[in-house]
């Protein structure tokens, strides 16, 4: 079929229409204080507008191009779609033709949330994570050591050496944390002569197997063998260890049949706890890996995957902070708040005469240790203040207690008991407590300091302990540099730069990681051309500035390589040293140049002259 023949359009006509499509032409704008403004900008170039303040800078810019841009943009989607997206206002205006989709990087707050880090707002945190799943060394803890390949002798002698010749059952993990019906599986499995399994925890046999949710997560273990731990059954051991790595893809489990239910071990301690048995009230699960282990104490690791260095997933999160890098804790500076003052005058908060039941008790213990309480705190002996604060421990004191209501109000009561504490009586009332009046008047008292256990990390133990090994760097003890994941979180943004540029790994984890390094590199350099090197990617985004905000919002659009945009940008030079409001200027330039409009409302100087356009 022919298509139909078009009229020729003359130069005057070509010429027009090629120059309409290199405009945004805006007739007739009336909102907020535009008063009927025809405007033409060019497309494609970096285009400034400035003005003295209530000019309508910002309602050009941001209620009228922005808007109408976004609202075009949404209203082209399918009606479905657009019931999960915000339209916003058709502004006040009687045309505006030659718009592209539109971006507003506004100078606001990133994120609200305790999780979010500069990381994983840039998604840099996500490569990282990626990087050191596929390219990263695992370690032992205690003996810092790189894990190697546990054989099957090695297996054999680690339950052998559990006390009590324990009953075990030997569990091949085919399936962790999957989604399916897995009939296939459990028909291949039981086709082999396999007729019992654990799913989720519970044992079955392969007739009375449970229908599985398919859109629900499992874990599937295929019990391989059931025996006691005895020096005669080394051989069966042995067999029934190499036919569950052979089914697991080298993963193996000795499970303690006689252990508790209630009692789980953490899977990746298993190892080292039975060799050493340090643990025996806690370990039930022994998992066997004959790829990860520790050579000296069995200390064994799952295989590295990107989850595992999430801190905002439970397989990688700190257990003690749940991932957030700090705990809350009664502060003994805020619990006593005026130390110049006696325990009677007002110290402490609730604990002074005006409280007789607590004063009552400090009176108690005042007389069991022999000190003033009409003496200043701060010049009460150390020991003192510490069983004030923190109790008496086993020490019982006698406390004298005076009934103040009912039938036997006015009587005096005497007992003798450890004395609790200020701060841990205040623990106790806080987590006991189901009135928000109470928990908020004691919430004034709590503080944050960094988790015990991580560090501030907010990753678990395993994750810390897993490195990218530099094959041409040489650390302080003379072995080749390794950096794990929160260490080079928590360098600054130029620092980070530094180390990936010059990282050099080994074979085949450098095959593997050389487009993850690349990735990381240039988006690390984006966040440094906008003048945030000083920044790390553990930072939280609560505790960014506006400025800091929008310039990260900048850098990642630029990571994302978008063309045919329209950018609109509110003051992004404020704050910024002249060096770095330079490369500020180079980022715009760089967006103008593969194919987006800049439209930028600033007052900077430079930043006027470089633009290709003023607006004023």
């Amino acid at each position: 079929m022919n298509a139909p023949d078009r009229a020729p359009l003359d130069d005057d006509a070509y010429l027009g229409r090629l120059l309409a499509q290199q405009r945004i032409s805006i007739r007739g704008a009336r909102t907020h204080n535009l008063k009927n403004v025809d405007l033409d900008i060019p497309r494609n170039e970096l285009v400034v507008i400035t003005g003295l303040s209530g000019s309508g800078k910002s309602s050009l810019a941001f209620d009228t191009l922005y808007a109408e841009g976004q609202r075009r943009y949404v209203e082209s989607l399918s009606a479905y779609a657009r019931q999960f997206l915000q339209l916003m206002d058709k502004p006040d205006v009687d045309l505006i033709e030659g718009l592209s989709p539109a971006i507003s990087i506004e100078q606001k707050a990133t994120s609200h949330n305790p999780r979010s880090t500069v990381g994983t707002v840039t998604e840099i945190h996500d490569y990282l994570r990626l990087l050191f799943a596929r390219a990263g060394t695992p370690y032992c803890p205690d003996h810092h050591l790189p894990l190697q390949a546990q054989t099957v002798s090695q297996m054999v002698d680690a339950v052998l050496a559990i006390p009590g010749e324990p009953r075990l059952m030997i569990l091949a993990p085919v399936a962790r944390e999957k989604k399916g019906e897995f009939l296939e599986l459990f028909a291949e499995m039981q086709a082999g002569g396999y007729v019992r399994f654990r799913v989720d925890g519970q044992t079955y046999e392969y007739n009375d197997l449970p229908k599985l949710k398919k859109t629900e997560k499992h874990d599937i273990d295929v019990v391989i063998d059931r025996l006691r731990a005895r020096p005669d059954m080394q051989q069966r051991l042995a067999e029934s260890f190499e036919a569950a790595l052979r089914l697991a893809d080298g993963r193996a489990i000795a499970l303690e049949m006689d252990a508790p239910e209630t009692v789980r071990a953490e899977l990746v301690e298993a190892g080292a706890s039975a060799s050493t048995g340090s643990a025996r009230t806690v370990v039930r699960e022994h998992l066997f890996n004959a790829k990860f282990a520790c050579p000296l104490c069995h200390y064994s690791l799952a295989e590295l995957e990107p989850r595992l260095f999430s801190f905002n997933s439970p397989v990688g999160a700190c257990p003690t902070c749940d991932g957030l890098g700090h705990r809350e804790f009664f502060d003994p500076a805020r619990v006593v708040a005026f130390p110049s003052l006696s325990l009677a005058s007002g110290a402490i908060k609730g604990w002074d005469r005006r409280n007789g039941y607590y004063f009552s008790m400090l009176e108690s213990v005042a007389k069991h240790y022999r000190f003033d309480i009409d003496a200043p705190f701060e010049s009460l002996p150390a020991e003192v203040q510490q069983v004030v604060l923190h109790g008496s421990g086993e020490e019982e004191i006698k406390f004298s207690y005076t009934m103040e209501s009912g039938a036997s109000a006015g009587r005096k009561l005497t007992k003798k008991h450890p004395f609790e504490g200020i701060i841990p009586n205040m623990e106790r009332r806080y987590r006991e407590t189901d009135s928000v009046m109470v928990r908020e008047d004691l919430a004034r008292f709590r503080n944050l300091q960094p988790c015990p256990d991580c560090g501030g990390s907010r990753l678990r133990r395993e994750a810390r302990n897993v490195f990218l090994v530099d094959a041409q760097a040489v650390g302080d003890d003379g072995q080749p540099a390794r950096a794990a994941i929160f260490e080079l979180s928590h360098m600054t943004l130029r620092d980070s730069l530094a180390y990936f540029q010059g990282l050099h790994l080994q074979g085949a984890k450098a095959e593997i990681a050389d487009k993850v390094v690349r990735e990381i590199g240039l988006r690390l350099k984006f966040l440094n051309d906008v003048g945030l090197n000083y920044l790390s990617l553990d930072r939280s985004a609560e505790t960014l500035s506006g400025g800091e905000a929008q310039r990260i919002r900048l850098a990642s659009q630029i990571g994302s390589g978008l063309t045919g945009v329209m950018y609109v940008l509110d003051e992004p030079s404020i704050g910024l040293h002249q060096r770095d409001n330079d490369r500020l200027i180079g980022t715009l330039k760089h967006l103008r140049d593969i194919g987006n409009s800049v439209i930028v409302v600033e007052h900077d100087e430079d930043m006027i002259q470089a633009a290709d356009h003023v607006i004023d």
